[in-house]
This record gives C-alpha cells, structure tokens and sequence, in this order.
C-alpha cells in the first residue's frame, strides 16, 4: 500500500464548517483516478483545524467514499492521548494506515517524538506513516531518530520533506535514509515540485498535494518516474513549473491548491478554515491563468 501515489485532498468548509458534500465529491474523483492510495487529513485536509468530531466525521467519508481504494488517516495531535483518540476513529472507519506528524506548539524533543510514536505504535495494528514536514510542524527529524521510530513495530512508511534538487546527491541522500530503516519501510517524497526527482532516486512513493486535487496530473509524473522513464518524468515536472512557482509566490501549496479546487468547480469560495484567508482576487486570478493554460484541468 505504501507505494505509487498518495493524493492528499483538502478538507473543504463552507461557512465554517466541513463541507460534506464537496469533500464527497472530491473523494469520489479520486477514486476513480486510479490514485494508489488516498491521505485525508494531512495538512493539506487542515486536520489541526478541526475538531475531533468533525476528523471522526471526515474519516468516515472518506473511507465510505474511497471506492476500495486504500485511505490513510492522519491523526496528529498536540497531546498524545488526543492522538489515540484519533487513531481510535480511524480505525472505526475503516482506515488502512494512519499517518502522524509531531504536532507541536512548545518545542519537542526526539525522545518526545520518539515516545510519541512508541505509544502510537503499541495501540494499533493499524500500519503507521511517520510525517516529516518541518516547514508544518517546526521539528526536524534526523537520520538516527528514523532509524529508532523505523525500528517500532508497526512503522511502515516514512514521509520525508523534498529531497536535494541534484539528482546525484539525491539519490544519496535517499541511500542515507535507507541505511537507517529496515528493509520493509517505504520512503515516500513530498514537496511536489521535488517529487520527479525523488522518485527517479529511489523513493518509493510520493505523497502528494496536487494529486489530491489534480490526480490525472500526478499520476502522469508518478507512473512516468516508476516507470523508469525518469527524463520524461523531469520534463514534466518542469513543463508545470509555473504552478511550482505559484506555491514559493503564495507562501506554500495549501493555498494555491484551494484556489485550484474552487476554480474547478470542488470546493466553494473561500473554503480553508479561517484565520487562513486564501488568495486574494489577483491570486486567484494568477492561479487560473496558470491552471488553464498548462491545461490542468483535469
């Protein structure tokens, strides 16, 4: 399961709240993308923005609407026992793996996140997706703290940030990684602009923003890289640079990403949870012209 990719769809609201019937109709999308395997309530879902009935609620219909294909629920939280309650409801619907960041507000420590993931790991038998993303969370992983949580049981994947821009020194850096985990846990790339070229080094999967809401268009570059064709993969990744570009301009993909989905028609205006205002008409307008004219309108 822990191969391929994974598409991240948002969680979209409509008037301060979950708004089911978008978040129905992405999911169904998606499902019938072919996408491998579906994360709802990673960052890109604004899962700390919800409440815990309102995850309960989004992983339920997200399992419910996924069509057999397999969905992993993020399940971070500040406090490890929110976490486990998270876990629990995922497991009630019916998830296949839970993903989990080391959400933080007061400064953690690898024996913190260690511990985190030990308490994870000891109650479930769900598999487990280590999220590292420190841009989003404001704690750094190291190699030996990979190879100490790789080591729990249960540990099946490891989400890492974008890897080096050479592709030399990315495939070595992927092989630092390795070196440190056992043999059964994936590596999975993310920061989509790097995504080509984590898959040509040796990722083995790639999780997602844009396949959330673009799947065509990550499954084309996904299938290419895994495909061995890795220069077709790198010309395609390049062709879209403008949408890369957007998300350095914008201040990261979330918000670019809802400007997409509510251009084509997924999500109602303004759908990030408040304080996040989104883009702004001129935004909006940029994210449109780009979106049609690379012609990525699925």
């Amino acid at each position: 399961m822990f191969t391929g990719l994974s598409a991240f769809p948002l969680t979209p609201l409509a008037n301060d709240a979950v708004d089911e019937p978008s978040f129905i109709r992405i999911m169904e999308r998606l499902a019938a993308s072919g996408t491998d395997s579906i994360t709802a309530l990673g960052s890109t879902g604004s899962y700390t923005y919800l409440t815990g009935a309102e995850r309960a609620k989004v992983a339920h219909l997200a399992v419910e609407h996924a069509g057999g294909t397999p969905v992993f629920i993020g399940v971070g939280a500040l406090r490890t026992s929110h976490v486990l309650a998270n876990v629990r409801e995922a497991e009630r619907a019916g998830a296949s793996a839970v993903l989990l960041a080391p959400v933080t507000y007061q400064a953690l420590t690898a024996d913190d996140v260690f511990e985190l993931y030990r308490a994870v790991s000891e109650n479930t038998d769900l598999p487990v997706i280590v999220y590292d993303n420190p841009g989003t969370t404001h704690f750094t992983f190291t190699h030996e703290l990979y190879g100490r949580i790789a080591g729990l049981p249960g540990i099946a994947s490891i989400k890492i940030p974008g890897v080096p821009t050479d592709p030399v020194k990315a495939e070595e850096h992927i092989q630092a990684i390795r070196a440190v985990v056992p043999g059964h846990v994936t590596i999975g790339v993310s920061g989509d602009a790097f995504a080509a070229t984590g898959l040509n080094a040796g990722c083995d999967a790639w999780y997602s923003v844009i396949g959330g809401t673009l799947p065509r268009l990550a499954l084309g570059i996904s299938h290419l890289a895994q495909g061995g064709r890795t220069d077709e993969a790198t010309a395609e990744s390049e062709r879209i640079a403008p949408l890369w570009n957007l998300f350095n301009e914008f201040g990261g993909s979330l918000r670019v990403i809802a400007a997409i989905a509510e251009h084509l028609g997924l999500a109602q205006h303004r759908s990030l949870p408040l304080p996040i205002q989104g883009l702004n008409k001129n935004q909006r307008a940029r994210v449109a012209e780009v979106v049609n004219e690379l012609g990525l309108g699925d």
